[in-house]
């Protein structure tokens, strides 16, 4: 069979003296990290809709990319070419799993049942490629934002048909994913919201979403599906403000519809920049509530105010990544999502293929980093040495909800030599420092 990326070979690991820019200087699948594998550990995926969709446009310009399919005219033809240029590249890469939005992968139509038809043909294909590369799905979402239908929101619609769209939408992702033998399937809101309240009824559009959802988790237990379901948080952009903007509000929102048990978050990191958080308070705040699932592995530039879906080549947000993931007991199910593109500039697909590596380097930097200090107990002695006070005596009356306001009050009412210790901020980002 005739190769779609023929310039790019099968990637090697040669270590970090090599100076080959399609080699691995740092991931090793097969290399023991801890208890487990470096490839069990990172669960890599490949974003369809960036790496085989992404043009290089945006505001300013058209298409910059040069791929092998250009002037490809027919729709389905194209989408079988891309499909398997993506298991091409990911069996390249060692790439265990990719993701995609249902519209991504095959044309849309002018109704739900021809789309229907379409993503039917594309899906039999995938499965047609499933004997021939070792690429399986991470996970399967529909894209609920792009088309103007959805310019008011899909679940939070004010339009009831548009709702109904949704829904039916979401029906066929779902069933393909599960066909498709996806381990999870993701909702990402990029319309629910509002641009302006002036025209807003929230307590219509919540409620909605949350029954929305609901029907969702109905509708999996209904076909068989056991894969985790999964929300991505992000605060804005397209919308002014969407309602799972953050991990802290989708965990109040789940909570308010009795939906936390159904859900877990797939968290990227760029978005985590987009609600003023760092991707740690993210991942720590669902790792402590138990509903950390997957991540979408990139990063932002801190000095644009929106989504650049950057390649992840920062060491020190890949270990702070990899350190919550490994608290975590790992991501299960979930994965690395390469949700990210080249810089418009980088056309070639030498360029995609380097992007990759780089973020796959990055991550395995940031795993050994973070397995040592997990080891050694680099943060975790002393941040247990911090709450120390809570094992016993009134503290661990306290931690045991055993105290009221008056006992706490005659405990403390005649103490004069309260203590604190320092927080050693800076000692502790030295001592990370040494790890990476």
């Amino acid at each position: 069979m005739k190769e779609i990326f023929p310039t790019i070979p099968s990637i090697p690991h040669e270590g970090p003296d090599s100076k080959n820019p399609l080699a691995f200087k740092y991931f090793d699948p097969n290399k023991n990290v801890g208890d487990k594998s470096m490839g069990e550990h990172l669960r890599f995926s490949m974003a369809y809709w960036h790496t085989m969709n992404g043009g290089g446009t945006d505001p300013f310009g058209t298409v910059t990319a040069v791929r092998p399919w250009d002037g490809v005219r027919d729709p389905m033809e194209l989408a079988r070419i891309k499909m398997r240029g993506l298991f091409e590249l990911t069996t390249k890469l060692q790439i265990p799993f990719f993701c995609f939005h249902d519209r991504d992968v095959a044309p849309a139509g002018d109704t739900l049942r021809e789309c229907n038809r379409n993503l039917d043909e594309i899906v039999s294909y995938v499965k047609e490629l499933y004997q021939d590369y070792p690429t399986r799905l991470l996970w399967g979402t529909a894209q609920l934002f792009w088309f103007p239908k959805f310019m008011h929101g899909a679940g939070t619609s004010p339009y009831p048909d548009v709702f109904a769209y949704a829904a039916g939408q979401v029906k066929k992702a779902m069933e393909v994913t599960k066909e498709l033998d996806g381990e999870n399937y993701v909702f990402w809101g990029g319309r629910e919201g509002y641009e302006t309240l002036l025209n807003t009824d929230m307590g219509i559009e919540l409620d909605n979403l949350g029954y929305f959802l609901r029907m969702a988790v109905d509708y999996a237990k209904e076909i068989g599906f056991t894969g985790q379901l999964l929300i991505e948080p992000k605060p804005k952009e397209p919308t002014k403000h969407q309602y799972d903007a953050d991990a802290g509000s989708i965990w109040g929102f789940l909570q308010e519809y009795n939906l936390e048990k159904a859900f877990k978050l797939n968290i990227e990191t760029n978005h985590a920049t987009l609600a003023g958080h760092t991707m740690q308070h993210e991942l720590q705040f669902a790792r402590t509530k138990g509903i950390l699932g997957s991540v979408d592995a990139n990063q932002g530039d801190e000095l644009l105010g929106w989504d650049t879906d950057q390649f992840p080549t920062n060491i020190y947000g890949t270990t702070a990544i990899m350190y919550q993931i490994l608290l975590n007991g790992g991501l299960h199910t979930g994965g690395l999502n390469f949700d990210a593109k080249v810089r418009r500039p980088s056309f070639t697909v030498e360029d995609l293929a380097a992007a990759h590596i780089a973020g796959m380097d990055a991550f395995a930097r940031g795993l050994e980093a973070a397995q040592a200090m997990k080891k050694e107990r680099a943060l975790s002695a002393f941040v247990d040495e911090r709450y120390a006070g809570y094992n016993d005596g009134i503290g661990r009356k306290i931690r045991d909800k055993q105290t009221s306001f008056a006992d706490l009050e005659a405990y403390v009412i005649d103490k004069s030599d309260i203590q604190v210790g320092s927080g050693k901020q800076e000692y502790l980002e030295s001592v990370v420092n040494t790890y990476i």
